[in-house]
This record gives C-alpha cells, structure tokens and sequence, in this order.
C-alpha cells in the first residue's frame, strides 16, 4: 500500500465533512468523499474497489493506491442529470467487486443522493426489489440516504422496465428525449453522446422491415415505421413528477415517495384511448435539421412536402389538449397509414 503520507490529502473544494459511511450489506459500503480518500480508512477495511459518481475523479494520491480497482461516473446532483443509463454498468462493477471477494465503497461528494441512487438500483436488481423496498432497505442503513427527485423518478422507471434498461420502452424513449432536450437548450446543439437517439432512416431498412408504416401522402415515401411512433392519450403531459411527503409513526419520520410520471398510458391504455389527431415520433435520420437547430419544420426528404415539425425545447401541444416536449411530429392528413412494406428502396 501507499505511505502514510498520503493520507494527507487537498483538493480544492474539499469539504464533505469528517469520514462518513455505512456498511449496506457484507462487502458494500455506502459512504462519502471522505471515506473514499481516507487511506487509514480504506486499509482498515480492506477496500479493493471504489465507485465514484461525482462532478470530479478521486485525488491522484488515490488513483495510484495499489490494489484498489477505481471507477469514476461524472455526474452532478441535479434532478434533470441522467443517473439511469450508468445503472447496468455500477451493477455489474459492485457485482464483480463482491464476487472476487472484495469490499466495493461507492461514493458521491456527501454520500446522500447520487451514491445512494446506485446502490438502491444495485438493491434492486439483486434481489428484484420494489423501488420502495430497495430505498427502506439502503435508508434503514444510512439514514439520511436522500436521492433528488429526479434520481427518484429514474429508480421508479428502472423498477416499471424491469430492472434493466430496455430501449424500446415508451417512457425509456421518452425520458432521454426529455434529458436530451435539457442539452438542446443550454448548448443550442444535440450533443454527440445522444445521437443514438436519432433512429435509422426506415425508408432504408431492407433486413426485416417493418410491415406497418406512415408514407408522404404526396411521393408515398416511407417517413416512419409503427416502433417510431410515441402514442400519448387526451389532456396527456408527459412530465417526470416527484412527490414526497412525511408522517410521523412512532415519534419517527418516515418517508412516503411517490413517484408519479405522467406518461405511463402507453402500457396499459386501451388503443381506443391513444389520441390520432398528431403523430409524435422518434427523431429520425432524414431529418438533418434537428441536429443544429432548436425547432423547425419537418419536410419529406424526397418532394420537400412539409409533412411536421419539430421543437426541442416548446414541444408541441395536439389538438387533444396533450402537451408533449420535445416534440417530433407528423401531421395525419399529410401521410399515409400502410400496412405493407413493398420495394422498400424504390421510396427513397
């Protein structure tokens, strides 16, 4: 190990108070900035692996401890922060941890909120625990665990996915739209790391295309297939709620987290109840001008009809009264519903 020296440490904005931790279940600890940079600490209790999800990496002095495998996430505690998409791989790095027989510290700067959000997904993965399972479970063990209400709502979606992230689901989609557009409108730009949400042009797809599309009405050039569409019902606002509320039981407070998003009708509704009077779709490739512009009409890349629009940052209410941002979508009389793809290259 290191010398002892180098338990003294500085940084510039060090302060996250005396060493702080708890030990959540055999070989995972859950604990602070501190913790993670105490090397008396870390020897005493034999860490061999370290998580960090914070706004800046661990100090070099130790980056450079032998024998202790680091993994840095770069995020901030902000409720709009997309802590979702690290879940499968802070997973599989405190699972392997564990399994190697080591003892795995996962730290933020305090150890309240952006810590605490993975080991609670990890909790319930693991044991394929209800949000709330998880959360009482981690909270019972630290007691002022304390994720922000947004890290709130992303553990909510991971619990209604499964506890995994699947692309497909309707609200996963819409959940990094959502998160994407928060980049739009700070930077005016789509950054690079969430053009995976710009889809294939399915006008191009020749392996298993899909038999239901949505033509120009004009040049019947395919536009968009039956998986691009994001359904929403009247009066709909697709928004990520959070409302947290206490009571006292036993002269203690407990926490009653209720999660509520908005836009959970996509599984459950009758398809009677899905609204028609607009299209919103998934941003696709033929449209170039999503990628540098902010909002802005959507033509047929073929004849040039205006087919939509688009909005990253005002979104676009239908004419049912639901409320939809960002917004992608096409206009219903200005395409066509087929249920065959024929000659697929020949719509281009």
């Amino acid at each position: 190990m290191a010398q002892e020296s180098t338990s003294n440490l500085s940084r510039e904005d060090f302060d996250a108070g005396p060493t702080s931790y708890d030990k959540i279940e055999d070989n995972l600890y859950l604990g602070n900035l501190t913790a993670a940079t105490d090397v008396k600490w870390l020897r005493k209790n034999k860490i061999s692996h370290i998580l960090t999800v914070d706004s800046c990496p661990l100090p070099r002095q130790i980056q450079e401890l032998p024998d202790i495998t680091l993994k840095y996430i770069q995020i901030t505690d902000m409720p709009r922060e997309d802590i979702l998409t690290y879940f499968e791989n802070s997973y599989e790095f405190i699972d392997h941890a564990i399994k190697s027989n080591g003892n795995v510290l996962v730290h933020c700067y305090f150890g309240v909120s952006r810590s605490a959000t993975l080991v609670i997904a990890y909790i319930m993965k693991k044991y394929e625990l209800t949000f709330i399972d998880a959360y009482d479970i981690v909270k019972n063990k630290r007691r002022f665990v304390g994720p922000n209400p947004g890290f709130l709502a992303q553990l909510k979606l991971y619990e209604d996915m499964g506890f995994t992230i699947d692309t497909r689901n309707i609200k996963f989609k819409l959940y990094r739209l959502q998160i994407a557009a928060d980049k739009v409108r700070k930077a005016k730009i789509l950054p690079s790391n969430y053009i995976d949400l710009i889809k294939p042009d399915p006008a191009l797809e020749t392996v298993h295309p899909e038999p239901t599309v949505y033509r120009c009405a004009k040049c019947r050039r395919i536009v968009a297939s039956a998986s691009n569409i994001l359904p929403h019902s009247p009066h709909e606002r697709q928004i990520w709620r959070h409302v947290s509320t206490k009571k006292n039981k036993k002269n203690q407070d407990t926490d009653n987290i209720i999660v509520r998003t908005i836009n959970d009708n996509t599984d459950n509704n009758k398809q009677s109840d899905i609204c028609k009077k607009i299209y919103f779709i998934e941003p696709l490739a033929w449209m170039p001008d999503i990628l540098n512009h902010v909002d802005g009409k959507l033509n047929c890349p073929k004849c040039e009809a205006k087919l939509g629009a688009f909005s990253w940052i005002s979104g676009c209410q239908c004419p049912c009264g639901s409320k939809i941002a960002p917004a992608f979508y096409l206009i219903p009389s200005k395409v066509d519903w087929s249920n065959a793809v024929q000659n697929v290259l020949v719509t281009v």
